[in-house]
């Protein structure tokens, strides 16, 4: 039965990790306002708004690719949709015994469905992925990312442009007590970045150095409180 947990790991990865720490904008463009803090809104004033307007969200939709970290993590890269209910759908490339493994996944009520790990779709109890990972936990107010955005410190460095969204560039503290909820095996702080929304505090980018690694995981999200309807297969 290990195949369930390291599936498990992986989801955890998948609907939970959120920090960041990069020079460029996701559409390449270079930071501005880095040398000019003084125009920049304080970093505490952005969080605090973010964690409030992160409480509110009902859905998204994420993308992780991870870089020189696959190996010890397990996971290459993912994407696909979360509800603040728990509910979740998306695919990922995952490494398992050295083997790369193409996946698709649905969380519906209380079942995980999994389609690459043999032939065709298979039916696993949430609570065998619960045990590690609550998947309620991204979009929960007392859990999830409001909670990490909530407790984490750092400076305003300057704007850059995500996905065409303008931002605000943080660099800062994303502390081990908050990110461990999230990404399990976590427990010490982290350096990374976060990249707040200018007209909506909204988290669209962030990036951690994996603690212990050399390798790096970077999250997108997108398409915030746009309605999703989650299909069982």
């Amino acid at each position: 039965m290990r195949r369930p947990f390291a599936l498990a790991g992986v989801l955890s990865l998948l609907l939970a990790v959120t920090v960041g720490c990069t020079d460029r904008g996701a559409d390449g463009d270079p930071a501005d306002g880095a040398g000019n803090s003084t125009s920049l809104p304080e970093a505490a004033g952005l969080l605090r708004s973010a964690a409030t307007e992160l409480a509110t969200v009902k859905t998204a939709r994420f993308a992780i690719a991870t870089e020189g970290a696959a190996e010890s993590l397990g996971i290459s890269a993912a994407e696909g949709v979360i509800t603040a209910t728990g509910e979740a759908q998306g695919s990922a490339r995952i490494e398992q015994s050295g083997l790369p493994l193409e996946l698709q996944f649905v969380v519906k009520g209380d079942t995980l469905h999994v389609n690459g790990l043999t032939g065709g779709w298979q039916k696993l109890p949430l609570s065998t992925a619960a045990a590690i990972y609550d998947p309620t936990a991204l979009l929960s107010p007392d859990r999830g990312v409001a909670n990490l955005v909530s407790k984490s410190s750092g400076t305003t460095e300057g704007r850059e442009t995500v996905d065409g969204v303008p931002t605000y560039r943080i660099k800062g503290t994303l502390p081990g007590s908050a990110l461990g909820t999230l990404v399990p095996g976590v427990s010490e702080d982290v350096t990374g970045t976060l990249w707040i929304g200018v007209d909506r505090p909204l988290l669209h980018r962030a990036q951690f150095p994996v603690p212990g690694q050399t390798g790096t995981v970077t999250v997108t999200f997108s398409e915030y409180d746009v309605p999703v309807t989650i299909r069982v297969p």
